[in-house]
């Protein structure tokens, strides 16, 4: 190092730094410190001009010690978050009525338990009342004899030491004697007490005392590893959370800013609020180390119910909503929640549902209800198979069963029936398969239903606004059957199987992508299930409009934000942290809040016929049961040979190589009235876009027999696209 260097640039710094002082004493511009941080001064001062390259002397002061120094007490005052005076389960009624079932249903198991067993009870104690009566004189006569201290007298006796054990044998003396007058007191006053007894009280009071005093006896025979009265319950044994086992576990994730803050004495986690019990468990929060996110520590759940001590199942860390992402909230539970016993449906045995309302489906880790309203949404359900995919879809589709205004349109295309207790009881339209005859079914059943969307369209456009303020159904509406605006509820379990069809595919992902932009407004509610959730499966543009998700256990980030929607994986609302045994287990986004964990309620084939059998009764006595639960038969019948693209194909001869769509729209409206006889050129293009044929400017003769340009479509495009449908050139 050159000393000799470092000492003429200090002299020339203080020379520097006296000169400028000299010039703020006069009247000059002031010097600034560079400012890093808390704590470090200020002259105080207003900033010179911006400083340039060529004077490096003169810097822009970054943090200032002057001025707030935070939020002023009003911005704190109206940002701060209330906690409320009477905590949430207190104020809920419902909470109370099931903790009090819960306590009078724990309080007949046990008095049950023991009632029926009361008979063995008492033979096994008059059984061992004898070798109760043994113990009760032998530990008496230990006891007045002083055998307690014998060990004690024998050890001095060994070691000789004559001083202790005399004081001892003096000590013993005095015992037996004083214990030998209270036992032969007591001997006296007890066989006194049990002549008197025998002589002068009634049988029912000796018969009593001298059962109870066989059962004593019997109580203390008892074997010590045999005990005559078992527990009726088991206890779970949950460990109370503590900071130290929170710190612990995350201390064990191998998160290095956590590890190196506890190396440094520190506890690598700000507990924000205090451990407080939450319902069946324990709820702690905090906030975690800077860069540590919460999607951190959810991606070592494993790690950290290691670090708990706790099954998998038990332990939930979440996101904080509307806060950084580094604010943990961990819950503990007692029981791993997949093998909780849930509280059972309220809708299962009685009660009607109106679709406009909140309806209980599930509940969270806490065993708190959650609400659906069914109304206003367009719903997707993923997950692999055997997880409890079409379960949650027929929960879903008996509640709308409930509502008797509500039309019900059910499809299985998985083909195994687990529908039919909705489809075959309750259901407007109904199938359950994939062969061709299913498919053509349903595609006319869509295509009437996308009219009936248009049609409820005109009528909500044709309403007061006193009676449609928001262009939207009401309840109210709903109710009035002559408007037809009543709800009607779209159920497909594996809908994949629509939007990959080689012939109606793109005809069902144009149809029910308009059901779900422009559906939930006019009372239409779509629910599509699939186990294989991807692009292919739910197109995105429905899944983009879809606001209700349920996501069960799926294997990777892409299908988690297929359902959950993009950048769900990145926040830690990972649906692949599930376990196999997480059956019904999900994340629901909906009802305007952030994602969250929730068990749907389990209703099997049994109970779901048994449920649908009570729907089909309150629909019968309201007047609205129709369709195919009565057996009849659509009113469109379907067409096999006939989609869009053959209707075009057939009304554009193949002399014209081009046509303009106002011209195409009317030769269609001729050809099928009921179906595009309603049509406008938006349509049609939206109609003709899914299969990659797109209006374009088309030169044409008008009446007056001027040639113009206007929009229209070329027949080699509409030719491509029936050859790459059929999968053969020949259309071509």
């Amino acid at each position: 190092m050159n000393h000799e260097d470092n000492e003429g640039s200090e002299h020339d710094l203080f020379a520097h730094l006296e000169k400028e002082m000299k010039d703020a004493a006069s009247g000059g511009s002031a010097f600034h410190f560079i400012n890093r941080g808390p704590g470090k001064p200020d002259s105080g001062t207003e900033p010179d001009p911006e400083p340039t390259e060529a004077d490096p002397s003169k810097v822009v002061n970054v943090d200032r010690t002057g001025g707030p120094s935070g939020p002023t007490l009003m911005d704190r005052v109206r940002g701060a978050k209330r906690r409320p005076v009477i905590p949430k389960w207190a104020r809920s009624v419902d909470e109370f009525k099931q903790a009090g079932r819960g306590v009078v249903k724990y309080a007949w198991h046990i008095a049950s338990y023991h009632a029926i067993r009361t008979p063995w009870y008492a033979t096994r104690l008059m059984l061992q009342a004898p070798l109760g009566a043994a113990r009760f004189v032998g530990e008496s006569l230990r006891w007045m004899k002083d055998a307690e201290g014998d060990v004690f007298r024998k050890e001095a006796a060994a070691h000789a030491d004559i001083d202790r054990y005399l004081k001892l044998s003096r000590q013993r003396d005095r015992r037996v004697c004083w214990r030998t007058a209270v036992g032969v007191a007591a001997s006296i006053m007890g066989v006194t007490t049990a002549l008197a007894l025998y002589v002068l009280a009634p049988d029912w009071l000796l018969a009593t005392l001298g059962a109870s005093a066989v059962l004593a006896l019997g109580w203390l025979g008892q074997p010590a590893d045999a005990p005559v009265v078992h527990r009726s319950v088991e206890i779970p044994k949950a460990t109370k959370l503590t900071s130290d086992i929170v710190l612990r576990a995350l201390g064990s994730l191998g998160i290095p800013a956590i590890n190196q803050a506890q190396s440094r004495g520190e506890d690598g986690f700000n507990f924000t609020s205090p451990i407080t019990r939450d319902g069946p468990g324990w709820l702690a929060e905090g906030d975690l180390p800077y860069g540590v996110t919460v999607t951190d520590v959810a991606d070592r759940r494993e790690k950290l119910a290691s670090g708990l001590r706790r099954p998998l199942g038990c332990v939930w860390p979440e996101s904080v909503p509307d806060e950084h992402t580094g604010r943990l909230r961990l819950w503990v539970g007692d029981q791993d929640m997949s093998q909780t016993t849930t509280a059972k449906w309220p809708l299962a045995t009685s009660g009607g549902v109106d679709l406009f309302k909140p309806v209980k489906w599930g509940t969270d880790q806490r065993g708190r209800w959650v609400g659906i309203t069914l109304m206003f949404i367009a719903g997707i359900i993923g997950a692999i198979p055997r997880m409890g995919k079409t379960f949650l879809l027929r929960l879903l589709l008996l509640i709308a069963a409930l509502d008797v205004r509500a039309e019900i349109h059910t499809y299985d295309l998985k083909g195994t029936g687990d529908l039919d207790s909705v489809g075959d009881r309750v259901a407007h339209r109904h199938r359950a398969g994939e062969e061709i005859e299913d498919i053509e079914y349903a595609i006319a059943d869509m295509r009437e239903l996308q009219g009936e969307l248009r049609r409820r369209a005109k009528v909500i456009r044709s309403l007061p606004r006193d009676l449609c303020p928001e262009s939207k159904v009401t309840t109210e509406l709903a109710s009035r059957r002559s408007l037809g605006l009543h709800p009607i509820v779209i159920g497909v379990d594996e809908c994949q199987i629509w939007f990959e069809h080689s012939k109606y595919g793109a005809e069902f992902k144009e149809i029910c992508t308009d059901l779900v932009k422009r559906g939930p407004a006019t009372g239409i509610v779509l629910l599509l299930a699939t186990q294989r959730p991807d692009k292919d499966s739910i197109p995105t543009a429905i899944s983009a409009n879809a606001s209700a998700r349920w996501c069960l256990k799926v294997m990777g980030q892409i299908e988690n934000d297929m359902v959950l929607g993009t950048g769900s994986y990145k926040r830690g609302v990972r649906a692949n942290m599930f376990a196999w045994g997480d059956k019904g287990i999900c994340y629901f986004l909906g009802e305007g809040a952030d994602a969250r964990i929730v068990r749907s309620a389990f209703i099997d084939a049994v109970e779901a016929d048994r449920i649908a059998l009570r729907a089909r009764g309150l629909r019968e006595r309201a007047g609205t049961l129709a369709g195919h639960a009565l057996g009849e038969l659509p009113d469109v019948e379907p067409v096999h040979a006939s989609d869009v693209l053959s209707d075009v194909l057939a009304v554009v001869p193949a002399e014209e190589p081009k046509v303009w769509s106002e011209t195409l729209l009317g030769r269609l409206a001729e050809l099928r009235p009921e179906i595009y006889g309603e049509w406008t050129l938006e349509q049609l293009a939206a109609g003709l876009k899914p299969h990659g044929i797109r209006t374009g400017q088309v030169w044409g003769t008008a009446e007056d027999g001027k040639g113009v340009n206007r929009r229209g479509i070329k027949r080699a495009d509409l030719l491509k696209a029936v050859a790459e449908r059929d999968g053969s050139a020949e259309a071509a």
